[in-house]
């Protein structure tokens, strides 16, 4: 799978912040260490959330994340489940099909206490709060990709 990036969120009503910097929603791209699928997905609030897929025939495929605590990632694991479809701007925690692989996604997101979510910002915000960007979700991913591994 080559790397593919994808933007579709309106951040006009976001404050200004570090996230005027990132030029994307989503990327998606296989991790060369470990060869698993990995995401990055911004939601509609401006929350990073990553992922890394695991093929059919690996040990943790199909299993929910409660079943894994001795992952470790930002705030832990908050998701499991296989595709669930991308439409056409790229949405969706799915990617297009690399030789008709199916993977199941084990994911996190940064939407937690003392993050800073870009579209909360004006509700909800302490200075002890941090966001958390793009690098740092990618480099989460590639830490729970060896540990997937």
């Amino acid at each position: 799978m080559e790397q593919r990036e994808w933007t579709f969120i309106d951040r006009s009503e976001w404050p200004k912040g570090p996230w005027d910097d990132e030029k994307i929603d989503k990327k998606v791209w296989k991790d060369p260490e470990t060869s698993l699928d990995c995401m990055i997905h911004r939601g509609s609030t401006g929350a990073w959330c990553g992922y890394v897929g695991v093929p059919k025939g690996h040990k943790f495929f199909g299993n929910n994340y409660d079943d894994h605590y001795d992952l470790n990632c930002h705030g832990g694991l908050t998701f499991s489940d296989s595709c669930h479809g991308m439409d056409e701007e790229g949405r969706g925690i799915c990617h297009p099909a690399d030789e008709g692989e199916h993977v199941w996604w084990f994911g996190f997101d940064c939407a937690h206490s003392f993050d800073v979510i870009p579209g909360y910002l004006s509700h909800y915000s302490s200075s002890d709060d941090e966001y958390r960007d793009a690098q740092y979700v990618m480099e989460e991913v590639t830490n729970l990709a060896k540990q997937l591994m």
